[in-house]
C-alpha cells in the first residue's frame, strides 16, 4: 500500500513539474485575452483584432478613461488621439482613437502575442511560417517600408518592420479601414 502511495505521489510531482515547462510558450498564451502571465512577466499575453483586455476595438474613450484604464492622452489630427494604457497594460500597449472610439491597438514588446503565436521580435519568414496563405508580406504606397498583413473579416493583425534590425518591431490590431489604410498611405496630416 505504501508502494502505491509514493508512487501516485511521485506522478503528481512530476507531472506538476512538466505542466509549467509545457504552458510557457507563446500558443498557451492564447487561452484567454488579459490571462496572468506564466513565467515571471507581469504583463498580458494576447492581443488580437477585437483588443485586448479592456481596450476592445470599439471602445469608448471616455468610458475608459473613466474607468481608470488610461493613463495618458495625446490628441492628434483628423480627429484620432493617442493613448496609453494604465494598470498591467501599462508601457506594454498603445492605443489609438478615432472620434472617441478605439480603432487600434499596437506594442513594441513580446509578450504579448497574437492568438497564433506570433509576436513583435520574429522575422517575416517566421510569420510565413506561422499564418501561411492567411497573411502576406505588403509594401506602403510609397515603396519604402514593408509589413506583414493578417486580415480577420474587416480587421487586421498588421506587423511592421524594425528601424534598426531586420524583423517585426510593431505589431498593431484593429479595423482594416484604419490600421491597414494608415500603413499604406501614412497620416493625412
Amino acid at each position: 500500500m505504501k508502494r502505491q502511495s509514493i508512487l501516485f505521489t511521485a506522478a503528481l510531482l512530476t507531472l506538476g513539474t512538466l505542466v509549467p515547462v509545457t504552458v510557457a510558450g507563446p500558443a498557451a498564451a492564447a487561452t484567454r485575452v488579459g490571462a496572468p502571465p506564466t513565467a515571471g512577466h507581469h504583463h498580458p499575453q494576447v492581443l488580437g483584432v477585437g483588443g485586448a483586455g479592456a481596450y476592445r476595438i470599439g471602445a469608448s474613450l471616455a468610458a475608459l478613461t473613466a474607468a481608470g484604464h488610461i493613463d495618458w492622452t495625446a490628441p492628434s489630427c483628423g480627429g484620432v488621439v493617442h493613448a496609453g494604457a494604465a494598470g498591467p497594460w501599462a508601457g506594454v500597449i498603445l492605443l489609438a482613437f478615432r472620434d472617441g472610439r478605439l480603432v487600434e491597438v499596437g506594442t513594441a514588446t513580446a509578450p504579448p502575442y497574437s492568438p497564433a503565436g506570433a509576436s513583435v521580435g520574429m522575422s517575416f519568414a517566421e510569420l510565413e511560417d506561422i499564418y501561411g496563405r492567411r497573411g502576406s508580406l505588403i509594401r506602403n504606397d510609397a515603396g519604402d517600408a514593408e509589413a506583414y498583413l493578417v486580415r480577420v473579416g474587416s480587421r487586421v493583425e498588421l506587423f511592421t518592420g524594425h528601424p534598426i534590425r531586420p524583423g517585426v518591431g510593431y505589431f498593431q490590431v484593429g479595423p482594416a479601414s484604419f490600421v491597414e489604410r494608415s500603413f499604406r498611405q501614412g497620416t493625412a496630416c
